[in-house]
């Protein structure tokens, strides 16, 4: 049998080489387009049999799976939550790979990126890029991290998408010189720091939210926001009165239906609202369900919900309630209770306001039952007790309660979207970086061209 011939270095540099016209995007002169399979080499995992206990006893190779990257953000990983032992490394399809071994989880999902700060092995969900002295690692982990949707444009498969091996060797990678990719680096990391520090700090706003929320409601409702109000129209420190939620209702608190319902679509049912519709404080009416109207009927000449009704949960997320504040025909399942409050004392807007306060959930929390899915008993709804002022400082109380979370809310409102804006500027550096665009490419150093023929030669 003839030897095969090899393959003269210019062979090699034409199949390394992307054709032009299949280039993603132009980049710089002296960087060139190449492709992974051809600058390192790409690895597979594997999973020792569970069943032996002496291939994970004792075991001290660290073994990731992707779960091991879910939430995980830093660039350098050393062990997941497992380790195996020489003999199930032998055993298996696992390998162990050196230090700088840039992983990629292939499946279940595509596209989380870490550098092993160790050697290290993984299952068989990852695609792993051994290091290369055709890039510097962590240069490859940014591009991989920007790269979601190429790596997932090479998988294939029907129950969920996986990456080859092959398929990973054939993605496309925009190969700068070794001195430039350094310098993307450190300027990617360097932007992506402070952009970090702004959105702790946007977090650290967000996180004392709630917090300052049951400040606004606690005060409203031990007196404190209508303390000067009071005292300038002479009005005693004692004059609030102590009442029970059922007292302050003109009937008897009650839940909705503790039948299964029958659901029917859109067009021919009638809205069905559950506990799921008020997570929020507010009725959300955009993902309800419908029942058949035979339903409602017959639901609806018992409990027929109206305007400044208050819809409190007691099932699963318990103790956020909402006011009802339009004039909709629907019912409500048993996961709902229906206060309807007695205007003479009372104003919804108050009731509304104190039933979410921590006055409130205290209560509650105290009555909780259930294994898994909390539940609160209408016995305890009905005895929890509030304290309620004249109508005119309720309406007052009132008031300042919405203007103060409305500002909240908007504070709430501008950090979410400046922390969109970081993340989209953090995809734009990302973009930028592998187009040569973040003004730190010199054009005079030494073509990637010839970094990619010494790889070749000492490669193949």
């Amino acid at each position: 049998m003839a030897k095969k011939k090899e393959k003269t270095l210019e062979e090699k540099l034409q199949e390394a080489l992307v054709p032009e016209n299949q280039w993603p995007y132009i980049l710089p002169e002296n960087w060139c387009w190449t492709r992974l399979g051809k600058i390192t080499n790409v690895v597979g995992g594997g999973t020792p049999s569970s069943s032996k206990k002496e291939y994970y006893d004792n075991g001290t190779i660290p073994w990731l799976s992707p779960a091991d990257l879910s939430g995980y953000s830093d660039i350098y990983i050393s062990r997941g939550q497992k380790n195996i032992t020489e003999l199930g490394l032998s055993k298996s399809s696992a390998r162990l790979m050196p230090k700088d071994t840039v992983l990629l989880s292939s499946r279940a999902p595509i596209g989380y990126v870490a550098i092993a700060s160790n050697s290290i092995s993984t299952n068989q969900g990852f695609k792993n890029f051994l290091p290369s002295d055709a890039f510097y690692s962590r240069f490859l982990y940014w591009y991989l991290k920007s790269s979601k949707s190429l790596l997932e444009s090479y998988a294939s498969g029907t129950t969920f998408l996986e990456l080859s091996g092959s398929k990973a060797s054939m993605v496309e990678f925009p190969l700068p010189p070794l001195p430039e990719q350094k310098r993307i680096v450190h300027r990617i990391e360097s932007l992506f720091a402070k952009l970090d520090e702004a959105k702790e700090k946007i977090q650290q706003v967000l996180d004392g939210a709630e917090m300052r929320k049951a400040s606004i409601l606690h005060k409203a409702f031990t007196g404190e926001l209508t303390k000067n109000w009071r005292k300038e129209n002479g009005i005693s420190e004692d004059s609030w009165v102590e009442y029970t939620l059922q007292s302050v209702c003109t009937m008897k608190i009650t839940d909705g239906t503790h039948k299964t319902p029958t659901y029917s679509d859109k067009d021919n049912g009638v809205v069905f609202l559950s506990a799921k519709d008020i997570t929020s404080g507010e009725i959300n009416w955009e993902n309800t369900k419908y029942i058949t109207s035979e339903l409602h009927t017959e639901l609806y000449s018992r409990l027929a919900p109206q305007i400044n009704d208050i819809l409190l949960a007691k099932n699963g997320t318990t103790g956020v309630a909402a006011l009802v504040k339009e004039d909709k025909v629907f019912d409500i399942y048993v996961t709902l209770a229906l206060l309807r409050p007695d205007l003479e004392i009372v104003i919804p807007e108050y009731l509304l306001n104190i039933i979410n306060s921590p006055i409130c959930k205290v209560q509650f929390n105290e009555n909780l039952t259930g294994i898994g899915v909390p539940n609160l008993h209408l016995r305890d709804i009905k005895d929890v007790k509030i304290k309620v002022p004249s109508i005119s400082e309720q309406e007052i109380i009132s008031d300042k309660v919405e203007m103060l979370l409305a500002n909240e809310g908007m504070v709430t409102k501008n950090c979410l979207k400046q922390i969109e804006v970081i993340d989209t500027m953090k995809k734009s550096i990302l973009a930028k970086a592998f187009r040569g665009e973040l003004g730190t490419n010199n054009p005079t150093e030494d073509s990637a061209l010839n970094l990619l023929k010494e790889v070749l030669q000492d490669k193949f």
